[in-house]
């Protein structure tokens, strides 16, 4: 990934600290964004002071732009920046002033620094700008001078891509292979009326795709509306998660929220009180506010899998260090740690100091690129794996523990990777096992 967000992140922990509502006080704002520029799309589409509120509040009811403010991820930043860059658009085509380029350029390089989905809506908008009379709007000097701003932005990760040819595009193409295997994909179209934005706000961005399309009023926008089809159809031949849309629809919501303003009294009275329903039902579901053992509780660890991966993470560390500190304290000193996911490898380097446990190791993504243990280790705690992986890379592994959590919340680790090892001597030397046991997720 681009490395935007977790600079974001280290920013975070360093001035606020690492509590968790410390940590999400940037992505919460991110969102908070979100709704103030679905607000401002709304007012350039010349909507009402009410309309605007309107759009605003049903940006917010989307599940995904709750989970975005409530979890510190790339989404939460790429979202901000795609809804930005389409207010950006519409700038562009009400006033017609070309410098309106210069900060899609600098919008585009920040969604470059983020997420490089962020392409896809790129494309869709520039496509819309080219099929309508506006493309007269781009063939100025200031499209290059947006143009070499993005790319001065994002020049330092090209460059690191070309150094470590384009591994992004390993990356890529490994993850999406297994997100389409394993069913992640499926259902693309039809999720889009759940997923990205709430199923209560169908009928406002229906009627706003329909008013940027039909309404004679609306051609100047016609852009934005052929930026949403021709990215949702870019998204849907290249299989993409159904999230990935979620930026394209605060247009669509700020349109129709125009339209539902002056709908008769008992239909809009019918969407406003959806509407209200839609934000009670996300906040119930997307954030941790049930008391644990309810059937509540159950209900959204239940429905809500990054909430469960949000649990256990210092049992488990603590879990490990009881492992490293029951080792004889000549061997503990010669002791490495391998995780077998970025989570688990995470949570050790962030609770792990605090209890003396060694530097971890992990398989996983950049983890793999910082290296193995200099000391090259005979003797491993292996957090995670099955007993295939370590009785084939191993001499001798010994089960010490399993991971589990106080709030017995089925998550990833209690079910998948739940196994803590004491393993010693390689089969392979540490380079070439180093070569051998690399993933991606």
């Amino acid at each position: 990934y681009p490395p935007l967000t977790p600079f974001l992140a280290r920013i975070a922990l360093t001035l606020l600290g690492d509590s968790t509502t410390a940590i999400r006080t940037l992505t919460a704002l991110a969102q908070c964004g979100v709704m103030f520029c679905t607000g401002l799309i709304a007012r350039e589409l010349n909507a009402s002071p009410r309309a605007q509120i309107l759009a605003a509040l049903a940006s917010f009811a989307s599940p995904v732009s709750l989970i975005a403010g409530h979890l510190f991820q790339y989404m939460s930043f790429d979202f901000l920046w795609s809804v930005l860059l389409i207010w950006i658009v519409l700038r562009l085509l009400n006033t017609e002033n070309p410098r309106w380029l210069l900060a899609a350029g600098l919008v585009c390089g920040l969604g470059l620094l983020t997420r490089y989905t962020i392409v896809v809506v790129i494309a869709g908008l520039a496509a819309g700008l080219l099929l309508t009379p506006a493309r007269r709007l781009l063939w100025n000097r200031y499209l290059l001078y947006g143009s070499a701003l993005a790319l001065i932005l994002c020049a330092p990760t090209l460059l690191w891509q070309i150094n470590h040819n384009f591994l992004a595009l390993e990356f890529t193409s490994t993850i999406h292979a297994r997100d389409i295997r394993i069913g992640r994909t499926d259902g693309f179209l039809l999720k889009q009326f759940f997923v990205p934005a709430h199923l209560l706000t169908v009928p406002l961005w229906i009627a706003g795709l329909w008013l940027l399309l039909r309404r004679p009023a609306s051609a100047r926008y016609h852009p934005i509306a052929y930026g949403f089809l021709i990215s949702l159809a870019l998204y849907t031949l290249s299989q993409a998660r159904d999230y990935y849309t979620a930026p394209l629809y605060p247009a669509l919501l700020a349109a129709g929220a125009i339209l539902a303003v002056d709908w008769r009294p008992w239909l809009r009275t019918t969407q406003y009180t959806a509407l209200a329903f839609a934000i009670l039902s996300t906040i119930a579901l997307g954030l941790p506010l049930a008391p644990p053992g309810t059937a509540w509780f159950r209900t959204v660890m239940s429905y809500h899998g990054d909430l469960a991966e949000e649990v256990g993470w210092p049992e488990f560390v603590a879990a490990t260090a009881a492992v490293y500190n029951s080792l004889p304290p000549a061997e503990r000193a010669a002791t490495g740690i391998l995780a077998s996911n970025y989570g688990e490898a995470g949570a050790l380097v962030h609770y792990g100091p605090a209890l003396n446990l060694p530097p971890v190791m992990s398989r996983v993504n950049s983890f793999w690129l910082r290296g193995y243990d200099p000391r090259q280790p005979q003797t491993l705690i292996a957090t995670g794996f099955s007993r295939e992986f370590v009785e084939q890379h191993f001499q001798s592994c010994e089960l010490k523990a399993q991971i589990t959590n106080s709030l017995n919340v089925a998550n990833e680790e209690t079910k998948y990777n739940k196994y803590i090892w004491l393993c010693r001597n390689p089969r392979d030397p540490w380079p070439i096992l180093w070569q051998k046991i690399r993933v991606w997720s």
